[in-house]
């Protein structure tokens, strides 16, 4: 039987390189860095050692025995469910879900699969990421070519956001900033696809503009905490 610890939600953190002293940062709704404003459940997270934006994103597998670790800490502190503040974390979703016993949603490119069956065969679904460039058909878990040519991509690598993550520190999220090269990347996605139906976002951090994303392009919006949200329900907790 479980122990009687709160029921809490484990975020699996990238290193930043903040300061000892640095405030953290804004309860923004949507964000996983400091999320009392996203979520109505407690969360605990652990910084998973030598994991940067620029690692994870390329794919580094040595970086697979630091995310178990930080997974397996959270379990003993009390998480009754697993996620991580990167998409590209998807990598070792297998690993992590092996090392630990509860529910492991690394990635809301987990969700794929199943958006595809929620709309017509035509329909197309788009994934906003972080980093186009570095999400291949090996992060995205569908290996039909007929469903894989329903999948467009479209990434924000170059923008203002995508050179402030990769800072080290990493300084304050710019979110206007971040809402614009979202919106500027669906707009081209949306031009050269008119297809799209609903929109993945790959990045943890773009929840931050979901409710903007979605009043301005009138489609459904999917992220992290939604998935995040789902599992900590299914394990009870609302």
């Amino acid at each position: 039987m479980r122990s009687q610890s709160p029921p809490y939600l484990g975020i699996l953190n990238l290193e930043r390189g903040d300061l000892p002293d640095a405030p953290p940062p804004e309860a923004w709704p949507g964000s996983l860095l400091n999320p009392t404003a996203t979520f109505h459940f407690p969360v605990l997270a652990e910084t998973v050692a030598g994991a940067w934006v620029e690692n994870v994103v390329r794919g580094d597998p040595a970086l697979e025995p630091a995310f178990i670790a930080a997974a397996r800490r959270l379990v003993h502190r009390g998480a009754v469910a697993i996620t991580s503040t990167c998409g590209f974390s998807i990598r070792h979703q297998a690993a992590v879900a092996a090392s630990v016993n509860v529910p492991v949603v690394m990635s809301s490119l987990l969700l794929l699969p199943a958006l595809l069956r929620q709309f017509p065969a035509a329909a197309k679904i788009a994934v906003l990421t972080y980093d186009s460039s570095h999400c291949g058909e090996d992060l995205l878990g569908v290996h039909d070519p007929r469903e894989r040519a329903r999948i467009v991509a479209g990434g924000i690598e170059g923008g203002k956001f995508w050179h402030d993550e990769m800072k080290q520190p990493a300084p304050p999220i710019d979110v206007v900033g971040m809402e614009q090269d979202v919106t500027g990347c669906i707009a081209r996605l949306r031009a050269k696809h008119p297809e799209i139906a609903a929109i993945l976002f790959e990045c943890a951090g773009f929840p931050m503009v979901a409710t903007a994303i979605r009043q301005i392009v009138d489609l459904p919006v999917y992220d992290i905490t939604d998935l995040c949200r789902m599992t900590m329900a299914s394990v009870g907790v609302r």
